[in-house]
């Protein structure tokens, strides 16, 4: 029974375990510790001080920043020990071991190791051993990057380009140890992530970089900001969060990325293409990449996700191997008859949960038609309840017939469908706020919305709308912004829901409906109202009535 270190320290504490991953941003409050996730076991629960045992995380890319914010304010776990690869919060307690002097130590644990962690009241981590109930497991210690590297990336590690780049060269090449990789990868391009003022560590790592003189090499684009940038005075933010959220989105600026402000990078003109190796993070983006798209990005953690375009080098791991993106379990879908688009982030969400751990391929979905709006739903979702980077759907993305049929097999029935609308319906039904936008909305999903709401009007509910600064325009240009405005929804760009906050987020709003699978499990830990899910349509009803549908929709009764 032994274990790695993976970051080496020395803690002791009262264990805290559970058997499902946490994503951390979204599920635990950076500045109490405290587990936010209404859906995890863990829920009411903190993290300060305790030897956090789980077998992985799971959820957002963010949860590194989280991970760093919890160091810095001294109230991080006192060890992780874990059973699977986990790059998310490893990375942010590398960074503030690196960076910070704040360091976590986190090991892995082999099965059996691991089980009788998982049963341990308290645990000691010493320098090799992890010692669990007076039982001492050894550890191997932290491995070595046996890396072929260029001469460019050996200049990097030197510093010949300055201090900057040679954090970002050393942090991506104990990444690469991390992960079994012997090589780095050509990227190009990236998407930053860590730009969201969800803590205090994101902005001083931003701005401490950009004073380092750090600048991206690569064409990188940035992910869906705090506020709407050039608006949130006149919306009436206050300058002590206003300011600070411009500073942390100036500061990748200053880094030369580009300001796109958008949780949806694939809807830009410079989406890449199949089989172009990519540096992104922000799980919906990197999911939909991946299984949509055909290009190649691992799921990179918050600041990884700035190193990686700082040098245009990632490890060669994961699925930027070709044979690393198999599927590993088959869910079949029994698709329930006369469903509609609540169908897809239903299915990803439930399709996290039942492969949390693994690349799926859902089958007997081939004689649908989903939109790629309703892949984006369903991308979204699953990057909530899984930590893989990507899914397979039968007679419909790319690769899906590139690699044999799992043996590994489980059936999604109609019933399991039911079980996944009840959990994302705890809220009443007398509704508030309607929530589109979670990821950034499409111009043909604001054209449906506003198709949808054609001689009505929002009946003292609000209505809002996230989007990019491209699909504001357009949607300004071709007169459905207009007829938005004249149904009662406000468009916001730069900003999205898992960022908003009062007063964006309407003050006295306690209830709120949305279509998106993903904030529909986020909204409760992050907005602290309460939450209905339903189809386009109902959410559209529901914001002409005040009144969300009490039961599931036909399709999902007789389960």
């Amino acid at each position: 029974m032994t274990g790695q270190s993976i970051i080496a320290g020395c803690a002791m504490g009262t264990v805290l375990a559970c058997e499902d991953g946490l994503s951390f941003w979204g599920g635990v409050d950076p500045l109490t510790g405290i587990v936010i996730d209404v859906h995890h076991p863990l829920c009411g629960q903190s993290l300060a001080g305790k030897v956090l045992v789980m077998p992985t995380t799971r959820g957002s890319c963010s949860g590194s920043g989280v991970m760093l914010d919890l160091a810095l304010n001294g109230i991080a776990p006192a060890a992780f020990v874990f059973r699977e690869a986990e790059d998310v919060v490893t990375l942010g307690a590398m960074i503030a071991g690196r960076m910070f002097d704040r360091p976590v130590p986190v090991v892995r644990m082999e099965a059996e190791a691991f089980a009788m962690a998982m049963a341990a009241q308290s645990a000691e981590l010493t320098e090799g051993a992890l010692i669990v109930d007076g039982v001492a497991l050894p550890l191997e210690p932290p491995a070595v990057a046996v890396l072929t590297l260029s001469a460019q990336d050996r200049a990097m590690l030197d510093g010949a380009d300055g201090p900057a780049r040679r954090i970002a060269m050393e942090v991506i090449c104990a990444m690469a140890a991390l992960q079994g990789a012997t090589a780095l990868v050509d990227v190009t391009q990236g998407h930053i992530d860590g730009c969201i003022l969800a803590n205090a560590a994101n902005l001083r790592f931003a701005e401490t970089m950009a004073e380092m003189g750090g600048r991206v090499c690569i064409p990188t684009t940035i992910n869906a900001i705090s506020v709407d940038h050039g608006n949130w005075r006149t919306q009436g933010v206050p300058d002590t969060f206003g300011l600070r959220a411009a500073r942390l989105a100036d500061a990748y600026v200053k880094m030369g990325a580009r300001p796109t402000f958008t949780c949806a990078p694939y809807l830009l003109e410079t989406a890449p293409e199949a089989g172009e190796n990519i540096g992104w993070s922000e799980s919906n983006a990197v999911i939909f990449a991946n299984t949509v798209l055909a290009a190649r990005t691992v799921k990179h953690p918050d600041y990884l996700d700035l190193f990686i375009a700082m040098t245009g080098r990632a490890p060669l791991s994961g699925v930027y191997v070709p044979a690393n993106r198999a599927a590993r379990r088959r869910l079949h879908v029994d698709l329930p008859q006369g469903y509609d688009d609540a169908l897809w982030p239903m299915l990803g969400y439930l399709a996290g949960q039942l492969a949390p751990d693994r690349i799926p391929l859902l089958t007997g979905l081939e004689a649908t038609v989903p939109s790629r709006d309703d892949l984006k739903a369903m991308c979204a979702a699953f990057g909530t309840t899984s930590a893989a980077p990507m899914l397979h759907v039968a007679g419909h993305t790319p690769e899906a017939a590139e690699f044999p049929e799992p043996t590994d097999h489980v059936t999604v029935t109609r019933a399991d469908l039911a079980r996944v609308w009840a959990e994302l319906n705890l809220g009443p039904p007398q509704i508030d706020l309607v929530a589109f936008g979670s990821p950034h909305f499409s111009l043909t999903e604001c054209r449906a919305v506003a198709d949808l709401a054609v001689g009505h009007r929002a009946a003292g509910t609000e209505v809002i709308i996230t989007v990019g600064q491209d699909v504001l325009a357009r949607a300004r240009a071709e007169g459905t912004m207009a007829r938005l405005e004249a149904f009662g929804a406000q468009l916001f760009p730069d900003i999205c829901w898992c960022s908003i906050t009062e007063p964006l987020m309407p003050p006295k709003a306690r209830n709120l409906m949305t279509n998106s699978g993903k904030y529909a499990h986020y909204a409760p830990g992050l907005s602290g109202r309460m939450v209905r899910f339903g189809s386009l349509a109902e959410c559209v009803e529901a914001a002409r009535t005040g009144q969300a549908p009490t039961s599931p929709p036909d399709w999902l009764h007789g389960a």
